[in-house]
């Protein structure tokens, strides 16, 4: 026989097997033999010495629904070794096409705020859409010439648009046909390919649409009845709910979440969930995450619940006010409800007496003074995520470009250094003090003037969770959870998540190789598990996607140091992504070369590589694989 393609000499990890050096052989795009010293003639050959072989890594949650449009090679992930991302998280999608009606364009108006998207590129991306039902959707995504394979599931916010139409979606509740409807179109949609259904209950997602910018997107309006009756469709069919919590309301958050139980509802709901942080304002929520998933997943509920683990600092980039943290603040919300574009808007808000009280009076809370938000400010357990702590905000970019690398809290110690005398500043700096700073009381006022003076040219970034590594190793290596929430393909410039598969494996690598070993299975095997697709191992016949990766350069790596904003052309538009070059020396889709030695292949995104992975009954899946292991 003659290979497509033999890899020499790589250690193997695949499925918490003892990690073995092999060869493996590639033809007509799978794995077509392993093991020592193959001889057979390959139209290539590749010598993997010293290199780690491993199945491509899967992306559980990203919001790729749009790129997939302009960029279907999905570049920024191919890169790092994603083989497979998950699409249609946090009930937002395009199975039901554009759903322009009635003068609303409901992937601008929910996806603008929720994943901090300019509304000109969502726009352009949804004029491409020329599909209005699910099977069409489908069928589309079948002739994509995608990067990784995709696996998608029907978005609840979409669907209430599309049998209720949108303003009644965001109004009322729907009529008993209407939700029998909603039902009925859940049940196709699994029925033909679509993997699970995603809801959202994080009540800081917002619309960006005129009159209805202080609503929040219409997955949030259902209430426990209707959440009840669509999950028990995706039970039947044994897919998977992806959610997130009521975060302010822990009786909520369990409630909704017994709906995974087998005990009490006959049969577990495989159910996935954003996400298990160690946020620094309040130390409480990594416990009760973990807590949660043993509960749930204990004996006497029987439940199949996983929740989602991001292996880095929860880094966020803000470009002025306009943030993901912001919208948990009802001052800050005020001034992300105005388009990102409009300036104008947000000067006359910062400029209004009553708003600077506002904001003065929330930023400056439990700073100051004796009361009990000051008792949870010490105690770490305040209600919000942003920690408002100027020591822990630092300048990326600054129209000043003086001001860049140093924190808040540098320059208000500076400017107040200025204006009592203490500092003695000249030149362009002091003017613009003088010009823009001089009513300068206290922090809050520091804040309202760099907001004010520099809107969105002023980009600045903090860490709100997972600031300690080893908290975060914990959680990735913690078998409830899953290791995920990367939200690959939003948040174009406030996040750069993608590369966070490699930073799993690097953290578990400082534990060994067994670790490493644990790891690797947990993205590979384990999401292929939950998601009921046939990926996540590299025996004989398994289609071959895999990645080579230089372990030296793994345990070099530094994720946090190797953040970039770049210009995109498909989106017109910056983005924050992550460089690992050296790390991954191969990625290999469906047998197809997509990244070697540090650049993509010239037919990513214009060929088929991935495909649709459509879910296979569980029982089944794992039988294969064992049956797989077995023959090796």
């Amino acid at each position: 026989m003659t290979y497509d393609l033999l890899i020499k000499g790589a250690k193997i990890f695949n499925n918490q097997e003892k990690p073995v050096v092999e060869d493996i052989a590639i033809k007509d795009g799978k794995i077509a033999a392993r093991g020592t010293f193959i001889t057979d003639s390959a139209d290539r050959v590749i010598d993997a010495t010293g290199l780690y072989a491993m199945p491509g890594l899967f992306d559980i949650h990203t919001h790729y629904d749009l790129e997939l449009e302009v960029a279907p090679g999905l570049p920024e992930s191919t890169r790092h070794g994603t083989t497979s991302v998950v699409i249609s998280n946090c009930s937002l999608g395009l199975a039901f096409g554009s759903q322009r009606r009635d003068g609303f364009d409901p992937i601008v108006d929910c996806y603008a705020r929720v994943e901090n998207m300019p509304k000109r590129v969502l726009r352009a991306c949804a004029d491409k859409v020329d599909w209005s039902t699910p099977q069409e959707y489908i069928e589309h995504l079948d002739a994509m010439n995608m990067g990784p394979n995709v696996i998608t599931m029907i978005p609840h916010s979409m669907l209430r648009i599309e049998v209720m139409g949108f303003d009644a979606s965001v109004n009322r509740d729907p009529t008993a046909d209407e939700l029998q409807q909603m039902c009925d179109l859940l049940s196709d949609g699994l029925k033909m390919g679509y993997a699970g259904f995603s809801t959202d209950a994080l009540p800081f997602h917002y619309l960006a649409n005129q009159p209805n910018t202080h609503k929040t997107i219409p997955t949030q309006f259902a209430k426990y009845s209707e959440i009840k009756k669509l999950t028990n469709v995706v039970r039947e069919h044994g897919a998977i709910w992806q959610a997130t919590p009521p975060k302010d309301s822990p009786y909520n958050t369990l409630k909704t979440f017994l709906l995974t139980s087998g005990r009490l509802n006959g049969k577990p709901l495989k159910t996935t969930v954003v996400a298990a942080l160690d946020v620094h304002a309040n130390r409480r929520l990594v416990g009760l995450a973990k807590t949660l998933s043993k509960v749930l997943n204990s004996k006497l509920l029987g439940g199949e619940f996983y929740m989602q683990a991001l292996g880095a600092p929860f880094k966020i980039w803000s470009d002025g006010a306009v943030t993901p943290i912001a919208e948990e603040i009802p001052e800050l919300r005020a001034l992300n409800e105005t388009d990102l574009d409009d300036r104008p808007a947000r000067q006359i808000i910062l400029d209004d007496p009553q708003y600077r009280a506002a904001f003065r009076a929330m930023w400056m809370k439990g700073k100051i003074g004796f009361s009990l938000a000051r008792l949870k400010r010490l105690w770490r357990l305040e209600d919000f995520a942003f920690d408002r702590n100027l020591e822990s905000m630092t300048i990326e970019l600054c129209p000043f470009k003086e001001w860049q690398t140093h924190t808040f809290d540098d320059i208000y110690r500076r400017a107040l250094g200025h204006f009592d005398g203490a500092t003695v500043l000249s030149g362009p700096e002091a003017d613009l003090l003088d010009t823009h700073f001089s009513e300068l009381s206290d922090e809050a006022d520091f804040m309202l003037a760099m907001l004010k003076t520099f809107d969105t040219d002023l980009s600045w970034s903090t860490v709100t969770a997972n600031r300690d590594p080893k908290t975060v190793r914990d959680l990735l290596m913690n078998p409830l959870l899953l290791p995920g929430f990367n939200d690959s393909g939003a948040h174009l410039t406030n996040m750069a998540f993608y590369d966070v598969n490699l930073r799993c494996l690097k953290l578990a690598a400082e534990g060994g190789e067994q670790d490493l070993n644990y790891m690797v299975k947990r993205l590979t095997v384990d999401p292929a598990k939950v998601f009921g697709v046939d990926r996540g191992t590299i025996y004989k016949g398994d289609v071959a996607d895999l990645i080579l990766i230089d372990p030296k350069a793994l345990a070099d790596y530094d994720g946090e140091g190797n953040v970039k904003r770049v210009h995109r052309e498909e989106f017109e538009n910056d983005q924050l992504v992550n460089r690992s070059d050296g790390v991954v020396s191969l990625v290999l889709i469906n047998g197809q070369l997509a990244w070697e030695n540090g650049d993509f292949t010239a037919p990513l995104g214009k060929v088929k590589m991935g495909e649709l992975l459509r879910p296979v009954l569980n029982s089944k899946a794992s039988s294969e694989t064992i049956s797989k292991a077995q023959a090796a």
